[in-house]
């Protein structure tokens, strides 16, 4: 059983306290927000945004700037989210659920590549490019940076790039040392597949009706 600990958990001996409460609190409502996400619930914004700014804080903290920007963007995008997902289209309805348009998926390119020339920027600036972690930190940031806005704008394509990202966050995070952050992603993975076929069934119900 120690054995089984000190695999997991042994990296914490030389966290704080106070440091791995946060980081358990950050995961608590990173999965809130996941999960209202998959529920197509407006509270997957101040859950995130509760989420993503204890992240940015730790991992700012433990000089993980890759993470901290994502997590920082995340915050930002739960702003932007936030505001489409209540604004009215029609005097009836808010932003439905919808599949990328052409000019979607043009402008998804762009935010990949732009991603991973701004992240290699700042690792090279602060001196962080040392191995292949930052090549992973590069790609997984421009993925979720993708993904984060296609939710935002309510497409249901979201879920593909989460469920890429959370795949290749498992064993990341775990390398890192953040043990917990990896069960989180491990967690987001089986909820993004969950959340994927849930908006594709609401998404075919509507496509019914019309």
């Amino acid at each position: 059983m120690n054995q089984f600990f000190d695999f997991f958990f042994s990296q914490y001996s030389g966290y704080s306290s106070a440091d791995t409460l946060l980081e358990i609190n950050a995961v608590i409502f990173g999965f809130m927000s996941v999960w209202y996400s998959k529920q197509n619930n407006i509270w997957v914004f101040p859950t995130g945004m509760i989420s993503t700014s204890i992240f940015v804080y730790l991992l700012l903290k433990w000089g993980l700037l890759g993470d901290m920007m994502i997590n920082g963007y995340y915050f930002i995008m739960s702003i932007y989210g936030w505001y489409l997902w209540t604004r009215k289209v029609d005097e009836t309805q808010t932003t439905p659920i919808s599949v990328t348009s052409k000019q979607d998926k043009r402008n998804g390119i762009l935010i990949f590549i732009a991603t991973l020339f701004f992240v290699y920027f700042i690792y090279k600036i602060f001196d962080k490019w040392t191995s292949w972690v930052a090549y992973i930190d590069t790609i997984t940031t421009a993925i979720f940076f993708v993904g984060m806005w296609l939710m935002a704008k309510r497409k249901i394509e979201n879920w593909i790039f989460w469920i890429i990202g959370d795949i290749i966050s498992v064993p990341l995070y775990f390398y890192k040392g953040l043990t917990f952050t990896s069960f989180q992603y491990l967690g987001f993975t089986f909820i993004a597949i969950a959340g994927y076929y849930a908006w594709k069934k609401t998404l075919d119900k509507k496509t019914l009706i019309s």
